[in-house]
């Protein structure tokens, strides 16, 4: 605060009562009448219902704000200062149900009297704290959203009245009731929540005291209709389970009629996964198994639609015997064209690098975690139609995948002590997971056939940076090729 602000005396000590846990129109015109009075955060104590039937927490001896014994401002005294940003933030913290939201809004809004650009420093606590609980809300409001069903009640005169049972972590149920009244306008319905309820009759929105859960209907005819849908729609082919239960934490299940079908649904499309995972092994045709077989193999192989365009397979070359093998992630246009692994500009500034670390080129076995060169063309000012350039694109993970067969086969044949992965692509062939190059760079890990896996970035990521950034990357690079020349000789 400004030298201009007094010290109060130490008994000035005052409580807020505000008359709803989401007051904010309360709130702020306390605030701004405490700041214009000088009292500082330590003397305001703030107590607000917490929407369950009971208070936040008060100090029973302290003044009551609600008895107008608030201090007065002086004549003239200018408006508290607070930007957009504090209040777009504040309306929304101060829906969250931690008690101590009123004295931290009200400690950036002192906070900010004397320095107008508190907020832009994310280190303060006081900020992540109040970006925390609007963030929290913003989630809670979400889950309101997706995981409100209405089941449905018939009442005299045989009208439809729509009732659903929601258990908020937050008071944010007033600040949501247009979301519904906008989505479900011609509906009647009620929203029941331990923090108060909602009723809508189609024209006019009133609010109700906090529900229990048997005031809600347990089901209706509707609900079977709807979990047949849900389970017709139920993709197995895109579960993702930890995904899932982020977006859909297991609390809701209970009073989301579909969730009683999802373990079922899960198992199914599990046990369907790994039974058609059993029949592929079983019709998997066997492996060549010499390493001029998997070449001429590999022309043939279309696992993936890589295989599909117009390219050649590209096999990996070197000595069958080799301690190091070298993985890439794919061919590019001039090994495509070449039939060669890494002779383009990336093969050429690779091969520079080896020499540089020791590691003569021809003594490594090197090949590409896919075997076909992925690319789109690209039209030229000459043809209205496809041109002749073909510009790279990255493998899906499920393309690495797929062409992991084909990897593993030179490895079992090879059988390299240390396997050089560079880039991210190359490191998921071998590990089957995708995982941090930055990360993981510089120290081996260990293969499920004894070998050392080591990683770095793909020389083309060099190519791509300017002078300055790939400087600093080259040494990296170059020292990763150092470690792994070293741990070669070791062996050797």
């Amino acid at each position: 605060m400004t030298s201009a602000f007094r010290e109060p005396r130490i008994d000035e000590a005052y409580c807020v009562t505000l008359a709803e846990p989401d007051d904010f129109e309360g709130w702020r015109d306390y605030a701004r009448r405490l700041v214009m009075a000088e009292v500082p955060p330590d003397r305001v104590i703030w107590d607000a219902p917490d929407g369950l039937g009971g208070s936040s927490g008060g100090d029973l001896f302290a003044t009551n704000g609600s008895d107008k014994r608030l201090p007065v401002p002086a004549a003239n005294t200018p408006q508290p200062r607070a930007s957009r940003d504090f209040v777009t933030l504040a309306k929304k913290a101060i829906l969250h149900s931690d008690p101590a939201r009123f004295a931290l809004l009200y400690r950036l809004l002192w906070r900010l009297q004397g320095n107008p650009r508190v907020l832009e420093d994310r280190a303060d606590s006081d900020v992540r704290r109040i970006e925390e609980l609007a963030r929290t809300v913003r989630r809670d409001s979400h889950k309101m959203h997706a995981f409100v069903r209405f089941r449905v009640v018939e009442e005299e005169g045989g009208a439809d009245h729509y009732v659903a049972w929601f258990e908020p972590e937050h008071h944010i149920v007033r600040a949501n009731a247009g979301f519904f009244v906008n989505r479900f306008t011609n509906m009647r319905w009620s929203i029941l929540t331990p923090r108060g309820s909602l009723h809508w009759d189609g024209e006019t929105l009133r609010e109700g005291p906090p529900a229990q859960r048997g005031d809600a209907p347990e089901g209706d005819p509707a609900e079977d209709l709807w979990k047949r849908y849900y389970a017709s729609i139920f993709n197995p082919a895109r579960l993702k389970i930890g995904a899932m239960l982020k977006e859909m934490p297991k609390r809701y299940w209970k009073n989301m009629p579909e969730a009683a079908l999802i373990p079922d649904l899960i198992a199914g499309a599990q046990a369907r996964e790994a039974a058609m995972v059993a029949a592929g092994e079983r019709e998997e045709a066997p492996r060549p198994a010499t390493l001029p077989a998997i070449t001429d193999a590999l022309d043939a192989c279309r696992r993936c639609p890589i295989g599909s365009l117009d390219n050649r397979a590209v096999a990996g070359e070197g000595p069958r015997d080799a301690l190091l093998m070298i993985v890439g992630e794919q061919p590019g246009d001039q090994e495509d064209r070449a039939g060669r692994p890494f002779v383009g500009p990336a093969g050429q500034l690779l091969d520079a690098h080896l020499i540089d670390a020791g590691i003569e080129r021809g003594a490594a076995y090197v090949t590409n975690a896919v075997k076909h060169f992925k690319f789109t063309q690209q039209s030229t000012p000459v043809s209205r139609g496809p041109g002749k350039r073909r510009l790279h694109q990255s493998p899906t993970a499920k393309e690495i995948d797929i062409c992991r067969w084909w990897l593993e086969g030179e490895r079992e044949l090879v059988k390299p002590r240390v396997v050089l992965a560079l880039g991210a692509s190359a490191a998921r062939s071998l590990l089957g997971k995708t995982v941090s190059v930055q990360k993981e760079r510089g120290r081996p890990l260990a293969l499920a056939d004894g070998s050392e896996l080591w990683i770095t970035t793909h020389p083309s990521y060099l190519l791509r940076l300017d002078d300055a950034a790939r400087a600093s990357e080259e040494q990296r690079f170059a020292a990763d090729l150092r470690a792994v020349a070293l741990r070669v000789a070791e062996l050797a």
